[in-house]
């Protein structure tokens, strides 16, 4: 009757093993899919603060990189825009010089039809955005930079109407473009003449200026329209012929210097990925659990808690008489 009988005390010490043992298992299965020891103190021990600098480096060049991608997104918009503008633009130019030399009425009117269609496709163009920012509004981003063109043709139609000859056209024309807080910035563009980013395109620089007001004498030298100034082979006319072929190749000059810009990009990426590779490479080291190794314990962690669970159950079932035996 004194017999004292252990079993109680084996049960309740199989049960704190069997909690360890689970608690382990979530630990190791959670290292052995994530490749990195859960408890990080524990393991670096006085090397966490080193560890956590690592961290952060690798986070600053994750979040560089981002910005640098969307950077280039925007690029990307921009030299799509420029090429739109300068492909709708096509041979305008030379196609009304050859129509004024020839006395082709049937070309010229072609070249006019045309210059409308290039004209309105530009503004559409210069609306471009990327997702709420507006791309050519300068520092404005929110606000849409182009108006109506058809407020803008009213425009140039009176400068023309008023102008005495040519030379006085081209002045007012001057004024009314690169005047700030004139026509052009008050009943056309909404936008700012200054940008803050260097890769953006303003609606004041001369490769919009000078493109929209050679299409803008293109459009309004047709048959419909009646202003003296342009009619036959006129000074204003092949002046503008010859505007809109310095907006185009001014065009092209905007294209390439973002094209270096996008070269640029292209190789900070490519320092950014040399650096990560470093990075993590010298974190993994510090906090890399081998997943194989950790398979592996899991493996022998989860034999030994069946071992438990089935040396629990036999015990819970022992009685006096089979102790004794």
């Amino acid at each position: 009757m004194r017999l004292s009988l252990p079993i109680h005390h084996i049960s309740s010490g199989l049960s704190e093993t069997i909690v360890r043992l689970r608690d382990r298992i979530d630990t190791t299965s959670e290292e052995a899919v994530t490749g990195r020891y859960k408890d990080m103190t524990a393991h670096l021990s006085g090397r966490i603060g080193k560890a956590m600098l690592g961290q952060k480096a690798i986070d600053d060049v994750a979040n560089e990189r981002t910005q640098l991608t969307l950077k280039e997104t925007r690029l990307d918009i921009i030299q799509q825009s420029l090429t739109a503008i300068d492909e709708n633009i096509g041979q305008l130019g030379v196609r009304m010089q050859a129509a004024l030399g020839s006395e082709d009425f049937t070309a010229r009117e072609s070249v006019v039809r045309d210059a409308k269609a290039a004209l309105a496709s530009t503004f559409s163009v210069l609306n471009t955005r990327h997702g709420e920012r507006y791309l050519f509004s300068g520092d404005a981003t929110n606000t849409k930079p182009m108006g109506d063109v058809d407020v803008f043709l009213s425009d140039v139609r009176s400068m023309a109407a008023s102008a005495t000859d040519a030379a006085d056209f081209a002045i007012q024309m001057d004024a009314y473009f690169n005047t700030p807080g004139s026509g052009w910035q008050a009943n056309a563009y909404s936008g700012t003449a200054t940008a803050s980013d260097p890769a953006s395109v303003t609606g004041t620089d001369p490769e919009i200026t000078k493109t929209v007001w050679g299409l803008a004498v293109l459009a309004l030298s047709g048959s419909d329209e009646t202003l003296a100034l342009f009619n036959g082979k006129s000074d204003a006319l092949i002046q503008a012929t010859d505007t809109l072929a310095d907006g185009q190749a001014a065009l092209t000059n905007a294209r390439a210097e973002r094209g270096i810009l996008q070269a640029q990009i292209e190789s900070s990426k490519s320092a950014l990925d040399v650096e990560e590779t470093v990075l993590t490479q010298a974190f993994n080291q510090m906090t890399a659990r081998d997943q194989y190794e950790a398979a592996s314990e899991l493996k022998q962690l989860e034999t030994s808690l069946e071992a438990s669970y089935t040396l629990t159950a036999r015990l819970s079932n022992l009685s006096l008489l089979n102790f004794m035996r």
